[in-house]
């Protein structure tokens, strides 16, 4: 079997780290940065990981999607804050064959790319991933670094696991992280909320780190309720996460690099947050099943008064 072709859109934290290994794995990797184009032209991407630092002196990189040669997997790993680009980021060639990796936060997004290039064409990823771009085309990679994927489906059914799927998984393998295959996407979108909610919201309201969240009795309150809502709102769509895996996030998050998530390093840098994919979709869509969330609407309540005033003030 031929290597995969990949194209990377967004050369960030996730796409960054995710493309430069496959590069440096042997695949064929073409990248379309959100803002370093010209950086990464002339000096590459470096990457400082605890799987071992490497710099990738040249790499291929355009000024815009259309640009790229065909690909058979476009990596989609843009913030959910940049969705509403995707009529024009997803313009890059896709092979007969090819298809999108949504590599994103939240809810919702999956089906703004299959608007855009077809809902058999999209496949969802979750990078259980600690990682942050401390400069142009300069990605620092601290923690973990695994994958779920699983099929989209347009009535949310299962999607089996798929042949593209274990190329992805063999591929990726070859680049030093490991992919799980899983058969139900939304149920999957669920159980990464019940990290992302608490400790990304909490981050840029309380101006905390992950270790100081889970090191003081009544922010440690505040986690463990947020996560509990999120396993009710997988409920209310027929989906049951069981209450031990709350317990496992916790024990991840105790053994984690202290960290600032993406949230919080938004905020600080004054970029937008994810408000709308992480909070407002998960609190509609439970909502719309008659479930109320009320922890979660309030942290949403919060963040988006923070990012208002934030534009209010330039």
């Amino acid at each position: 079997m031929d290597m995969t072709t990949y194209g990377v859109i967004g050369c960030g934290a996730v796409g960054g780290l995710y493309g430069a290994r496959l590069q440096q794995a042997g695949f064929d990797v073409h990248f379309m940065p959100h803002s370093d184009f010209d950086h990464v032209k002339r000096n590459g991407l470096l990457i400082e990981s605890i799987n071992g630092d490497f710099h990738l002196p040249k790499v291929n990189v355009y000024p815009a999607p259309e640009t790229m040669p065909p690909c058979d997997v476009l990596i989609v790993a843009v913030k959910a804050t940049q969705n509403r680009l995707f009529p024009q980021l997803l313009k890059a060639p896709l092979k007969e064959n090819g298809f999108v990796l949504l590599l994103q936060n939240g809810l919702g997004g999956e089906e703004q790319a299959a608007a855009v290039v077809g809902p058999d064409r999209v496949v969802g990823g979750l990078p259980f991933l600690c990682s942050y771009k401390a400069g142009p085309g300069h990605i620092k990679h601290v923690d973990y670094g695994h994958v779920k994927i699983a099929e989209y489906k347009v009535d949310a059914s299962f999607g089996g696991t798929t042949p593209r799927m274990g190329r992805l998984v063999s591929d990726f393998k070859q680049a030093g992280f490991e992919l799980e295959p899983l058969p139900d996407l939304l149920l999957a979108r669920w159980m990464k909320l019940v990290w992302n909610v608490p400790f990304n919201g909490l981050s840029v309201i309380l101006n905390a780190t992950t270790d100081e969240l889970m090191a003081n009795l009544d922010s440690r309150v505040l986690v463990e309720k947020l996560m509990i809502e999120m396993l009710d709102g997988a409920r209310a769509f027929g989906r049951t996460i069981p209450q031990s895996f709350i317990q496992t996030m916790l024990e991840y998050t105790l053994k984690m690099t202290p960290y600032k998530p993406s949230m919080r390093l938004d905020h600080d840098n004054r970029r937008p947050m994810e408000v709308e994919a992480i909070y407002g979709n998960p609190v509609r869509a439970a909502a719309s099943k008659g479930v109320a969330l009320p922890h979660t609407e309030t942290l949403y309540r919060q963040l988006k008064f923070l990012d208002a005033r934030k534009n209010e003030n330039g």
